[in-house]
């Protein structure tokens, strides 16, 4: 990849600041709480009215103005219904920020769809593959299938959930107690992928098995751990458009965290399945374990000294802790219960089912506005005397870009760079090229361009600054990653006014051999945070195949200094850069730039190397440049001509044509580039469009 830079063109800006941008929005954000009250004896109040619950958020009265008794334990046996809830082919009927109407109206399908699971009990189980030993998964399959033989209840739905190589959705809710085992049966036949979490490099009380290198695991851990809770939040999200409460069954063998970088997707897993009224019911499966100071017996003894100064038993116990941690973390946000050190199973099933048969649903939309991502806090009170009253505690409200971490800002990139609904906010445009660096590696210069006037500058000192990130991916034609582009780039100007009449340029580049791609970027403005993306297939011929080899045409319009440094970039020239010109918008007053290259001249009629071809019989390379408007010609430059070689270690003819346009009217023509080897008798008429403009009165 070679270097990277930043200049602002002098062209007009790609936006008109004349033309109107229309944005039209509509969101509503409903707060759901189950609440569930109980006497004196522990039995459930019912026939409570909205009037009889006051809801206050950080101390701060809201209005109810969504009810329902959710009473599953008086569900009728008929028409158990069988949707495709989890399946990805069913989109969302709602979201999980419930937009409502106000106003009465007729019910909607997806209201007849919703009411499908009024009063039933909602349980998802989650088995967690990526991390279970084959014994763990024994474990949680049996427990599972004795729940489905033994405790499952004509409400209950149950859907089945994996995380293995791909989180898969096995089995959509049912309750076909067949189609249920079917599916754990197959559970039971596979093994698991699990791996012992907890390696960071040291050799320090790890086992002695011979081995010299202990595998540094950190960074794996991150991302596995990552990967677990953002398919926690995937199911969660894919069941926002059910009001009803959702019971997740976590089946793991514990989640350790390592570092801070896992913080942004834990608060997005657990807000995700807060705002989808999702309680999450965490499962250790590797049960009650006697930790063993000096190690268990089928395992090697441990290195040094720490199993006789008692420091191998704290460091387990705090392996323990460390992968029980983010368990407790989960249950206790979601307003579920973690399942620890327990060899009895069959218990989080009896609690699931105790904590969702009988609950009152209320909805309030907060009084509170703000877009700050801080935790909200959420009290309940019940007008009755001597009741006890159990709730969620509170949830994290949505945050704009200005109040987002560091951590949410990078994820944010990172999804948009993987959505397939790409975002215009910000417009942005793209420009590549390729030019042969070797036989079968070509060089792809790069061209990002954002128009000055959407970018928002804030005064510092005695200038006006703004950042803009960028993250792009070049991937194949069978759309895998070959490589990824991120950087940050600072603007710092004396006058932000002059950059709102231009564009701003970003040039990278990368080394490629001759394929299809599909080029992706994001661009983002970190005032506001609108993001703009561009993404296009790009080709780059195997020029083997062509009597006449010919890069890209570049039409440039500004040179700037090179940056230092080794760069195998042809744009850099003399100690200057071409800056390729992406609109191929030029004024009147400016002059035209051409840059392309010809290899191996003459190739058709020697076997030798181009070099040699030029040293025997010499070589001849004619070009020229037209302009057309429509079909007629209204100017031709004079003929250039090669005779040999100037870029003789890429056997290439360089081409470098300086055009004032100042002889041409302004509006749009066709450029049409002659190229003619005269030694082969072959030649090529690439063509691009490009629009001149009037010269402004005062501009050079």
């Amino acid at each position: 990849m070679a270097a990277l830079l930043v200049c602002v063109l002098a062209s007009s800006s790609l936006l008109s600041q004349d033309q109107a941008e229309y944005t039209f929005r509509v969101e509503s954000e409903m707060v759901l709480a189950n609440v569930t009250v109980r006497d004196k004896n522990g039995n459930f109040v019912r026939n409570l009215k909205p009037e009889d619950f006051t809801v206050l958020e950080d101390n701060k009265p809201q209005k109810i103005i969504s009810f329902d008794l959710e009473s599953v334990d008086e569900v009728a046996m008929q028409n158990v219904p069988q949707a495709n809830t989890l399946s990805p082919q069913i989109p969302p009927s709602q979201s999980s920020q419930a937009q409502q109407q106000v106003t009465t109206r007729a019910p909607s399908a997806s209201d007849k769809f919703a009411d499908q699971f009024k009063d039933r009990r909602l349980i998802i189980l989650f088995f967690d593959l990526s991390a279970m030993e084959p014994d763990e998964i024994d474990r949680a399959v049996t427990s599972a299938e004795h729940y489905v033989d033994t405790q499952m209840s004509p409400p209950d739905l149950v859907g089945i959930v994996s995380l293995g190589s791909a989180l898969l959705v096995n089995q959509d809710f049912t309750s076909d107690h067949g189609l249920l085992k079917k599916q754990l049966q197959a559970f039971a036949e596979g093994s698991g992928q699990g791996y012992e979490e907890g390696t960071t490099g040291t050799t320090e009380g790890t086992p002695d098995t011979g081995q010299p290198f202990t595998a540094d695991d950190t960074e794996y851990n991150i991302f596995n751990t990552d990967r677990r809770l953002e398919a926690l939040r995937s199911v969660a999200e894919k069941l926002s458009h059910l009001q009803q409460k959702k019971s997740l069954i976590y089946f793991s063998s514990g989640m350790d965290r390592t570092g801070i970088e896992n913080q942004s997707e834990l608060r997005a897993a657990t807000n995700a399945a807060v705002r989808s009224n999702t309680a999450i019911y965490t499962m250790d499966l590797r049960g009650l374990q006697a930790l063993v100071p000096g190690g268990e017996a089928q395992n090697a003894s441990l290195r040094g000294t720490s199993a006789y100064s008692g420091q191998s038993m704290i460091n387990a116990l705090n392996s323990n802790f460390t992968t029980q941690e983010t368990l407790v973390t989960l249950a206790s946000d979601t307003g579920g219960k973690a399942f620890l050190d327990s060899n009895d199973f069959t218990q989080i099933f009896k609690g699931v089912q105790q904590d969702s048969s009988q609950y009152y649903l209320l909805g309030y939309r907060s009084t509170n506005t703000a877009k700050d991502g801080r935790y909200r806090r959420i009290s309940v009170q019940v007008k009755l005397p001597g009741v006890k009253v159990d709730y969620r505690r509170g949830y994290y409200a949505a945050a704009d870009y200005k109040h987002s971490t560091k951590e949410d800002k990078e994820l944010q990139l990172e999804e948009e760079l993987a959505s397939e609904l790409p975002t215009t906010d910000l417009p942005l445009y793209l420009s590549a090229a390729y030019f042969r660096l070797e036989p079968m590696k070509f060089y792809v210069p790069i061209s990002l361009v954002v128009p000055g006037s959407q970018i928002p500058f804030t005064r510092s000192s005695d200038r006006d600054k703004a950042t803009l990130d960028i993250i792009g991916m070049v991937m194949d034609s069978e759309h895998h990653p070959v490589t990824r582009i991120r950087d940050t780039v600072k603007l710092a100007v004396n006058s932000s006014s002059e950059v709102q009449k231009k564009n701003v340029q970003y040039d990278t580049g990368v080394s490629l051999p001759p394929g299809r791609y599909h080029l992706k970027f994001v661009v983002r403005e970190n005032e506001t945070g609108r993001m703009g993306s561009f993404e296009t297939d790009f080709v780059i011929p195997d020029l083997k195949s062509q009597p006449l080899r010919m890069s890209s045409v570049v039409l440039a319009s500004q040179m700037q200094p090179a940056k230092t440094g080794p760069t195998g970039n042809p744009l850099i020239r003399d100690g200057e850069e071409i800056v390729p010109n992406v609109t191929h918008v030029f004024s009147a007053g400016q002059d035209l730039r051409l840059y392309y290259e010809v290899y191996d001249p003459a190739h058709a009629n020697v076997t030798g190397s181009a070099e040699e071809t030029a040293n025997k019989n010499g070589i001849r390379l004619l070009s020229s440049v037209a302009f057309f408007r429509g079909k007629a010609k209204v100017f031709e430059s004079s003929q250039v001509e090669l005779t040999s070689l100037n870029e003789r270690d890429r056997k290439a003819g360089v081409f470098q044509l300086d055009l004032p346009l100042s002889s041409l009217k302004p509006g749009f023509y066709t450029c049409q580039v002659n190229v003619i080897d005269d030694a082969a008798g072959q030649f090529l008429f690439p063509r691009q469009a490009l629009l001149i403009r009037p010269q402004k009165t005062g501009t050079p």
